[in-house]
């Protein structure tokens, strides 16, 4: 099967030196790609900044903002029989980009945020993705209620969510646990993990649902 996966940040530029980003390692997308190719599968991974290396059999699109992952998906989800959404994508971006370096006169500097496009909310209608859909949510509340919500929202199979209020996994840790939210009202949980662990299991979970 053909895999397309999204991985990592994004950043939003506020000036040419400084920019909005998260705190995304990209490791689980990685993780993914990885996992995906290793079970025989085709990996398209678009991927925001990281310190990785990418996945030497895996076709890599890099790009920087939600506005250049968002074309980037439009092109090459045509293709795909799974998509996995894992990219912490931002959702703002500076409303207008100062052209030079933002000089330190002020107390305060006041900047303007405008929605960037949603992704994963564009998959099933603007793109016309009938594939496998898998989103991710990352939470710090109320996480079965959101992602539940979400799940239904987006029109996913899947979608996979995580408590990221907690410091000990997630982000810029090789550790994880996860819960897995399916479209027919099934849930599971796993259980703390290396991120290689983890990324087995959801592509197992995936296949098993195909």
């Amino acid at each position: 099967m053909r895999f397309l996966i999204t991985a990592g940040p994004t950043r939003e530029p506020i000036d040419p030196v400084r920019f909005l980003s998260n705190r995304s390692s990209g490791k689980m997308g990685y993780a993914l790609a990885d996992g995906a190719l290793s079970m025989g599968h085709e990996v398209h991974l678009i991927t925001g900044p990281v310190s990785l290396e990418p996945p030497h059999d895996a076709v890599v699109t890099a790009v920087e903002s939600a506005s250049e992952m968002f074309e980037a998906v439009k092109r090459e989800i045509k293709t795909a029989d799974v998509a996995i959404f894992c990219a912490a994508v931002s959702d703002y971006r500076i409303e207008e980009v100062a052209e030079e370096k933002i000089k330190k006169n002020d107390d305060e500097l006041v900047l303007r945020l405008v929605k960037t496009p949603d992704i994963l909310g564009s998959t099933r209608t603007e793109f016309n993705f009938d594939g496998y859909l898998v989103g991710f949510a990352a939470e710090t509340e109320n996480l079965e209620a959101n992602a539940a919500e979400k799940l239904r929202r987006k029109g996913c199979n899947l979608l996979v969510a995580n408590d990221v209020s907690r410091s000990d996994i997630g982000f810029d840790h090789n550790e994880n646990e996860v819960r897995l939210f399916f479209a027919d009202g099934r849930r599971e949980e796993i259980p703390r993990a290396e991120k290689g662990e983890i990324a087995a299991k959801i592509l197992a979970a995936i296949e098993g649902d195909l």
